[in-house]
């Protein structure tokens, strides 16, 4: 079982918590640095939000340097991951070349399945516990899956 990523376990990125870290330690950060670390879904992002804590007026050189070593960090664990799923894709089996589009189905499958079960006059009620965690792990799919291919299209058309 691959290890869970920062973002995984945390629901964060590293520059991410420590940009909060700052807020909360009193310092000034400007708004506008804490909704892109929000936004953070890969390297184009963390360059994005590299760029204008390089800009920051409100932060000191310390402060700085110690974000853009936490953006190093995740930059590093981004690549892990694209590294590891081409090396998915390079193998001859079958099931690490169709792992991701087969939970994407299954998981999609899997919420209309309980959405049908849950509208039908029936006692069968899902608890919103697993309709939270359903809805979490279709997100986090669908944006690796369409946001990673989205990218790798990208990078193709503009070289």
């Amino acid at each position: 079982m691959p290890e869970l990523t920062y973002k995984e376990k945390n629901g964060t990125t590293r520059v991410g918590d420590a940009l909060r870290w700052l807020a909360k330690q009193g310092k000034k950060v400007a708004p506008d640095l804490l909704d892109i670390a929000g936004d953070v879904t890969g390297i184009d992002a963390l360059d994005k939000l590299s760029k204008k804590i390089k800009n920051s007026k409100e932060l000191t050189e310390f402060d700085k340097q110690m974000l853009k070593e936490q953006i190093e960090l995740d930059k590093q664990e981004f690549i892990a991951i694209s590294k590891r799923w081409d090396a998915d894709m390079a193998s001859d089996s079958w099931l690490s070349k169709n792992v991701r589009p087969i939970t994407l189905v299954f998981l999609t499958l899997s919420t209309i399945t309980l959405i049908i079960a849950d509208s039908v006059n029936s006692p069968f009620k899902v608890d919103s516990v697993w309709v939270d965690l359903l809805k979490n792990l279709l997100i986090t799919v669908y944006l690796a899956y369409f946001g990673s291919r989205g990218v790798e299209k990208f990078k193709r058309l503009s070289k």
